[in-house]
């Protein structure tokens, strides 16, 4: 073990000593000309790394560090102590590292704060029309909201005509729970284009209401959706007994 030790410090010291500076790489391989060239979406996450970083041997040193977190996810959770300890990386880097992932939270933060809201049926039925309204087959879609009704996620959970004795219930509200929602909200389509909701589209309401209030995570509307037109069974009363 104490020999494996000395070997990994040898070898980095190895990596240190020959590290390639990025000021010494043909311009179009360098990640600046890249980023101009193919976009930022393109890059490794190294490059991008090395980029953010803004150091000479910033490519060689976001690769090793790739190399041996693996994920951004391992790295986040690390103290900047552990970071500082990594080979080349040093109290300076280890702070624009953890600095530029907490950017990276915050911006998730503020995308998830500017979801859509739906405070009415109409907002629903708007928010899946035009991806919904002509598909020829019947999905059925979920989505999870949170206490203040912005949408946290949208999932396809059935496909096919929607009846009790093929939906499984526990998968329409398994999407809520996994996504630690506060409410759900149904859709399914009718290929028809016709939106009147049949009986077994009641019935199915029925049962998915009693759920919601057995597991504690209510349904807050099931609309149809057709050409151009919707119902909200919430609205009509079909199944909100």
């Amino acid at each position: 073990m104490q020999q494996s030790l000395v070997d990994l410090q040898a070898y980095d010291t190895r990596r240190l000593k020959h590290r390639r500076l990025i000021k010494e790489m043909p311009v179009d391989e360098q990640p600046y000309s890249r980023m101009d060239k193919v976009g930022l979406p393109a890059l490794s996450t190294a490059e991008v790394m090395a980029i953010a970083l803004g150091n000479r041997d910033g490519l060689d040193l976001a690769t090793d560090i790739m190399a041996r977190k693996k994920r951004l996810t391992a790295i986040r959770s690390s103290t900047r102590h552990e970071l500082a300890q990594e080979p080349g990386v040093g109290e300076v880097t280890a702070r624009k590292l953890l600095a530029i992932l907490e950017l990276g939270r915050r911006f998730s933060r503020e995308e998830a704060l500017n979801q859509p809201r739906i405070t009415s049926p109409a907002d629903f039925a708007n928010y899946l029309m035009a991806d919904m309204m002509y598909l020829e087959k019947e999905h059925l879609v979920v989505l999870t909201l949170n206490t203040r009704n912005y949408i946290t996620g949208e999932h396809t959970v059935y496909i096919g005509s929607l009846n009790t004795s093929v939906l499984r219930l526990a998968e329409v509200f398994q999407v809520g729970i996994r996504n630690n929602a506060a409410a759900i909200l149904v859709a399914h389509n009718h290929p028809s284009g016709d939106p009147t909701p049949s009986p077994e589209d009641v019935n199915v309401t029925r049962q998915l209401v009693a759920a919601g209030k057995l597991l504690d995570l209510e349904l807050l509307d099931h609309i149809v959706i057709g050409h151009h037109r919707y119902v909200s069974l919430k609205e009509r009363g079909l199944g909100f007994d």
